[in-house]
């Protein structure tokens, strides 16, 4: 799914995974796997993602600029965090540990960006108020699929292709399929000044 987006990364690509874990017999809890392609703009050494909080339990995968992120890092490393890079991204990971979903009211910048909390099997998906930065999602039983660009998920064999006609209509319409909707069923458009949280089989 990375491959396809290098145009968008070119400096730097990383994963994370977390298997599924059973605490019971027959009990499964739900993993992620996260992938990143970065174009380095803020801490051209420090900032490879996906980046995790000083436990690693909480990750983040970060498109875009944070530019309030030096008072916010002020302000969390006053609260007792500790960083271990100069970027953005890292202000993500422990701003959210702070806030949870009222991080989203203290950021000032452009971004779509996803949160694994590993604690309580939670992915947020986020983006920012104008929505200059895309973000593709498709939910299904048991799993959601996310990026950047819509052919990202078309790397993935089962994913289906079908046109969706009232999509069609928009955009003959007006030229563009307005969000959340997307040109192929079953894949949405994250609305701009959006989040989307998926946790216990709910979204």
């Amino acid at each position: 799914m990375t491959d396809v987006l290098r145009h968008r990364g070119p400096d730097d690509s990383g994963q994370f995974r977390n298997e599924w874990r059973t605490r019971e017999p027959y009990e499964a809890q739900p993993g992620v796997a996260l992938g990143f392609r970065r174009l380095s703009i803020i801490d051209l050494s420090g900032g490879h993602q996906p980046m995790a909080n000083e436990t690693d339990d909480v990750w983040v995968v970060f498109n875009g600029e944070i530019y309030n992120y030096p008072a916010l890092r002020n302000r969390l490393e006053g609260a007792g965090h500790r960083f271990r890079t100069h970027s953005d991204t890292e202000t993500l990971v422990h701003l959210y540990e702070d806030e949870q979903l009222d991080m989203f009211h203290h950021l000032n910048g452009m971004f779509a960006f996803a949160v694994w909390d590993g604690p309580r099997r939670r992915l947020v998906l986020a983006r920012d108020r104008i929505g200059q930065k895309p973000l593709f999602y498709r939910a299904e039983a048991g799993r959601v699929l996310f990026a950047s660009e819509l052919k990202s998920l078309l790397q993935v064999p089962d994913v289906p292709r079908e046109i969706d006609p009232g999509a069609v209509d928009e955009y003959l319409t007006y030229q563009y399929v307005p969000h959340p909707h997307c040109i192929l069923q079953g894949i949405h458009k994250l609305p701009p000044g959006h989040f989307a949280v998926f946790q216990d089989g709910n979204v």
